[in-house]
């Protein structure tokens, strides 16, 4: 069996640092293709070096963009090497524009197309990533899905066979890698264990409007009279601060470069509270117990939320909620995304169809 792995964005090569050795395990044949759409080095090398990814094989230099434009430059290199390559499977995961300019061009040259993380729904359904899992999810043959709730949601939308409850690869990761966290970064900044809010900032009607931007930095501002803020700064983020002079509402802030995994899981771990906008994060917050403030009008990840491990917040809430104090650490919650085996279901899965 030859399978395509389609990767552009750090959520992305997160996961196919341990999707990879699966398959690599069950002797399936593998090619990495890199979209190029997280072409910084914080944002994309650093990761393949500290998760021992293998370098892609091909590499479509797409770069930044419009949506429409980014896509359809995927698109326009993704099938000419699946044209070459001739793949059993398309594996692409999440919900970027590199996920789903993958999934449309296996679809249209009739090729098996797995999407691992199916079935996440959220509001707005307007938001890019919304509509990359919409699309993908009514393409696609193989749906692998992270909770019980992407499943039900995918049920709701009519979608059962080929629908498999494997649990969360991310947790595969953090349990794989947890004795690897490092503290460079930490030790760097002089932080104090449980003193600090670790925050992340990037989503498009976030960081885009800028009169929301303004009100969430000037709420983040105030909240760092009273506890350091470390802020690892996407480069969007960065650009839109720029483009709209806010730069004096980062003054108190600790801003930093974007971190590699065991760094950024290293932060996490030593943190008192988490605020982000980042799928991704939310999870990994709840992974190491810590309380995650989402900064977000919905969340995919909706158990999160029923049993109060995750708070769903906006610019005129967030200073309330830093600041207020944990009523509780929250409990372990049993097998909520599976028991930490997700990527061995997922190749083993592939090998059974």
């Amino acid at each position: 069996m030859k399978v395509v792995s389609l990767v552009g964005a750090r959520p992305q090569f997160v996961k196919e640092a341990v999707v990879g050795k699966a398959l690599d395990a069950k002797g399936i044949d593998e090619v990495l293709v890199h979209s190029g759409q997280h072409f910084d080095v914080n944002m994309s090398d650093v990761f393949f070096q500290t998760l021992h990814i293998r370098q892609p094989g091909f590499n479509l230099h797409v770069g930044s963009g419009t949506h429409g434009e980014m896509t359809g430059k995927i698109m326009v290199g993704f099938e000419k090497l699946l044209l070459d390559i001739k793949p059993d499977i398309v594996l692409v995961y999440g919900d970027t524009n590199t996920t789903l300019a993958g999934a449309l061009v296996a679809a249209k040259l009739k090729i098996d197309t797995a999407h691992i993380e199916a079935g996440i729904r959220m509001q707005p359904k307007k938001m890019p990533e919304e509509i990359n899992r919409v699309v993908v999810d009514s393409v696609a043959d193989i749906l692998f899905c992270p909770s019980k709730h992407a499943v039900n949601n995918l049920r709701k939308e009519g979608r059962i066979d080929n629908v498999h409850f494997t649990g969360d690869v991310m947790y595969d990761l953090f349990l794989m890698m947890k004795e690897r966290f490092t503290f460079d970064v930490f030790n760097r900044l002089d932080l104090k264990k449980g003193q600090y809010v670790l925050l992340t900032l990037h989503r498009d009607y976030n960081v885009d409007d800028p009169d929301k931007l303004q009100k969430i930095l000037e709420k983040l501002h105030r909240v760092s009279s009273d506890i350091q803020v470390v802020f690892p700064m996407h480069p969007r983020t960065r650009k839109r601060i720029s483009e709209f002079q806010l730069e004096q509402y980062l003054k108190k802030l600790t801003i930093i470069e974007p971190c590699d995994y065991l760094n950024m899981m290293g932060l996490l771990t030593a943190s008192w509270k988490v605020i982000t906008d980042s799928g991704g994060l939310q999870k990994e917050a709840y992974f190491a117990g810590k309380e995650c403030l989402v900064l977000m009008p919905d969340t995919g990840w909706v158990e999160l939320v029923e049993n109060k491990c995750s708070f769903l917040c906006n610019e005129n809430n967030l200073e309330l909620l830093v600041t207020k104090r944990s009523l509780r650490q929250h409990a372990r919650l049993p097998d909520i995304y599976g028991k930490g085996d997700a990527a061995r279901l997922i190749a083993e899965t592939l090998m059974s169809l």
